[in-house]
């Protein structure tokens, strides 16, 4: 390695609410390890649940914290690769200088999921950034593992761009399990940066009517630059009567929830179809409590839940590449690492932001 620090600057976890900025050691990459100078790194609410110390799934008993400590947080993020362990230049097809994403979670390749083909579902399930095991990017420098799964960015992107990969990656993913056609009506409640990206990405699937939902006003336009055909505020209009009305009074065919508001999918069960799909990706704060009898005895409803991004890398570069998103919009607030707090608070109130992203290398 040439030109690289001995010493960086990283966020640790301490525990919950207490996360320290300090000095570490710069990583060596091993044998088929990547290390790459992190560009950018973004805050997601998995992010701000996991500062709050709340649990990583309601009731489980064995894992009652979100994240461990000795960790450094942060699974969004696009890196320069500085220097690669032997045979990772051949492997992924790398070399100095290239920028870089990698999915968020590095499989084993072992368990009855990896084996299966499903590695998003991976049992161990070392996210980026949640496990001591594999490092997040809130650092100045960071290590894709050998079992990682990289991405080169194309020269035509700006790498700051690429740092909305990961989330844009989820949004297509949680879309495909809507199993959308091309005559359906489909709903999308939540217009934050993950519900932007999946109006984009549902714009792609040409259903019939595209609607967005959101309270603030200022995403719903953001909302029909993605492609909505239409945009309803839940706090101005009867939205599950404005989607009977505009379906025969039927409800729509799919309903995705991107809230983390439990109001919100009462509202879509209440919305929705007979043998409608509702598909769920969200970070609830709080658990939800909703009357089964509509999924099941009421209308039959195909319930799907939507995690990670499995095989949506590629596309999610490709939209970005092509301007389908208006990007320098949803990344609303750049910040410098050491002010990882602050970026917190910003992305925990969320009424003036979108995507908050912090820059190691951005001064104060």
């Amino acid at each position: 390695m040439t030109n690289i620090p001995a010493e960086m600057q990283a966020v640790i976890c301490y525990g919950p609410g207490d996360y320290r900025f300090e000095t570490r050691p710069v990583p060596s990459p091993a044998s088929g390890e990547v290390l790459v100078r992190v560009v950018a790194t973004g805050i997601c609410a998995g992010d701000v649940k996991c500062f709050g110390g709340a649990p990583m799934f309601w009731g489980d008993e064995n894992r009652p914290a979100y994240c461990e400590t000795d960790v450094v947080p942060g699974h969004e993020f696009v890196g320069q690769v500085v220097a690669l362990g032997r045979g990772a230049d051949e492997k992924y097809q790398l070399k100095i200088g290239d920028h870089v994403v990698s999915e968020q979670i590095v499989p084993c390749g072992e368990c009855r999921f990896c084996r299966s083909g499903h590695y998003w579902m991976c049992q161990p399930h070392d996210i980026y950034g949640f496990h001591r095991a594999t490092q997040g990017a809130w650092a100045e420098y960071m290590l894709y593992p050998a079992k990682a799964i990289n991405y080169r960015l194309p020269e035509t992107l700006d790498p700051l761009h690429g740092v909305f990969v990961e989330p844009l990656a989820c949004s297509i993913h949680a879309v495909n399990r809507g199993n959308i056609g091309l005559s359906d009506v489909v709903v999308i409640s939540g217009c934050g940066a993950l519900g932007l990206g999946m109006v984009a990405a549902a714009r792609m699937k040409n259903p019939a009517k595209l609607v967005a939902l959101d309270l603030n006003p200022h995403r719903l336009e953001l909302a029909r630059k993605c492609g909505a055909d239409i945009v309803l505020n839940p706090a101005e209009t009867d939205v599950v009567q404005a989607i009977r009305d505009m379906t025969d009074g039927y409800g729509c065919d799919v309903y995705i929830e991107a809230t983390g508001a439990g109001k919100s999918v009462e509202q879509g069960l209440l919305a929705i179809r007979k043998l409608g799909t509702f598909v769920e990706f969200s970070v609830f704060k709080d658990l939800v409590t909703v009357d089964w009898t509509i999924i099941g005895d009421s209308k039959e409803l195909n319930i799907h839940g939507a995690h990670l991004s499995p095989d949506t890398y590629p596309i999610a570069i490709r939209m970005l590449e092509e301007g389908r998103l208006p990007i320098e919009d949803i990344l609303t607030h750049r910040l410098p690492l050491s002010e990882f707090r602050k970026g917190i608070e910003i992305a925990q109130n969320g009424s003036a932001s979108l995507k908050v992203v912090l820059e190691p290398g951005r001064k104060v």
